[in-house]
C-alpha cells in the first residue's frame, strides 16, 4: 500500500460516501487514508468495512495525519475555500467537487492563492468533461466539420428537489454544471444572464420558482439555452444540443434497456446524477488520481470555478431582478490558459 496515494475525503455526505467507495473499489493506485466529517457517526459509517482510515471530524487537521498525500472535497460549498487553502499551504494537490467555492469573492481568493504558488493543486470537478458523450460532442466541436457554433439547447431535469433546494439554487446549484460545460464545448466564456420564470410546476413545492429557462450570451455571439426542471417528477435527464453552420448534434438521449410485455413496452430513467454521470466519475477521479501520481494536475482549473461562481451570480441577480445581467470577471492570470485546455 505505500505505492499507492493515500487521499484525504473531506465531507461524508451522499458525494463524499459515494467517492470513498469509488476510490476504494473502482480507482487503481489510491486508497482512503481519512474520512473528515462534522459528524462523526457519518464520517464513521463512510469508513466502515475500509482497513486503515483515519475519521476525523476538522477537516483541516485531518491534512496533517500521516499517510495523507492528496484531497478530495465533497463538503458543502461554503466549506470549500478554507480547505482548498489549507490544502494549498500544505502542497497538497486537491480535486475540489463543484462549486468550488459557491461566491466569487471567495473564489477569486482562491484563485489568487493558487496564482501565487505559480503552480496548480487543483482540479475541480466538472464530471460532464469526463463523460463520453460530452467528449464525442467537445470533439467534434473542436474538429470545426459542423462549423460555427450557433447555440446550445440544454435540458437539465432533476425527479425532485432537496428540502432546502432554493430558487437561486436552480442557477447556482444545478445550471453551473451547463454553465461549465458550456465554456469548455464552446471554449467561450459567458457574457450574459437573463432568466426566464414560467408559472411554477404544481410539483414544485411553494414558493420555489421551478422550472425556470435560462439564457446565457457569449463573447463570439453564441447563445445557450438552459431549461432547468428540478421537480419533474420522472427522472434524470441531461441533454444537450449544438446547432452549428453546417448541422447540429444532440447528445443525451437515453440509450437503455427497453423491456416489452403484454402489448407495451417500457425503458429505464436514471434517477439522479450518480447513476447518469456514474462512469464519468469514476473516469474524473481516475484521471485525478493518475495525474497526481505523475505530479501533474489536469482538468477543470480553479479558473473554471471561479468562472462558473461568477456566472452563476450574475444568474441569481437576473431571476432576482427579471432582466439581462452582464458577467464581470477578473483578469485571468497567466497561469490558466482558455477554458478548452
Amino acid at each position: 500500500m505505500g505505492d499507492l496515494l493515500g487521499v484525504a475525503v473531506l465531507g461524508a455526505g451522499h458525494m463524499g460516501t459515494d467517492h470513498v467507495r469509488r476510490l476504494d473499489e473502482v480507482v487503481s493506485g489510491a486508497r482512503v487514508a481519512a474520512v473528515a466529517d462534522p459528524d462523526v457517526e457519518r464520517a464513521k459509517a463512510a469508513a466502515a468495512g475500509l482497513d486503515g482510515v483515519l475519521v476525523h471530524t476538522d477537516p483541516v487537521a485531518v491534512l496533517d495525519a500521516p499517510g495523507v498525500a492528496a484531497v478530495l472535497i465533497a463538503s458543502p460549498g461554503p466549506a470549500h475555500e478554507e480547505a482548498m487553502l489549507a490544502a494549498f499551504e500544505r502542497g497538497l494537490p486537491v480535486l475540489c467537487e463543484k462549486p468550488m467555492v459557491p461566491d466569487s469573492t471567495g473564489a477569486l481568493r482562491v484563485v489568487e492563492a493558487e496564482a501565487r504558488l505559480g503552480r496548480r493543486l487543483a482540479q475541480i470537478g466538472f464530471m460532464r468533461r469526463y463523460d463520453s458523450e460530452y467528449a464525442k460532442l467537445k470533439a467534434l466541436l473542436d474538429g470545426g466539420g459542423l462549423g460555427r457554433p450557433l447555440m446550445l439547447h440544454c435540458t437539465h431535469r432533476n425527479v425532485s428537489s432537496p428540502g432546502h433546494f432554493t430558487s437561486a439554487m436552480l442557477i447556482n446549484s444545478s445550471v453551473s454544471h451547463e454553465i461549465d460545460a458550456a465554456r469548455w464545448l464552446l471554449d467561450q466564456e459567458l457574457t450574459a444572464v437573463t432568466v426566464l420564470r414560467p408559472t411554477p410546476s404544481a410539483g414544485a413545492p411553494e414558493g420555489l420558482l421551478d422550472p425556470q429557462f435560462v439564457l446565457f450570451e457569449t463573447e463570439r455571439g453564441a447563445l445557450v439555452d438552459v431549461e432547468v426542471f428540478v421537480n419533474c417528477g420522472f427522472g434524470y435527464q441531461v441533454r444537450c444540443e449544438a446547432v452549428c453552420e453546417a448541422g447540429s448534434a444532440r447528445i443525451g438521449d437515453e440509450r437503455t434497456m427497453v423491456v416489452s410485455t403484454a402489448g407495451s413496452a417500457r425503458e429505464a430513467v436514471a434517477q439522479d446524477y450518480l447513476v447518469r454521470f456514474a462512469d464519468a466519475y469514476d473516469r474524473e477521479v481516475q484521471a485525478w488520481v493518475d495525474a497526481t501520481r505523475r505530479g501533474e494536475v489536469t482538468g477543470p482549473t480553479v479558473w473554471d470555478g471561479y468562472a462558473a461562481s461568477a456566472v452563476a451570480e450574475a444568474g441569481v441577480r437576473a431571476l432576482e431582478t427579471g432582466g439581462r445581467v452582464a458577467v464581470e470577471l477578473a483578469p485571468r492570470p497567466d497561469l490558466y490558459a482558455r477554458v478548452s485546455r
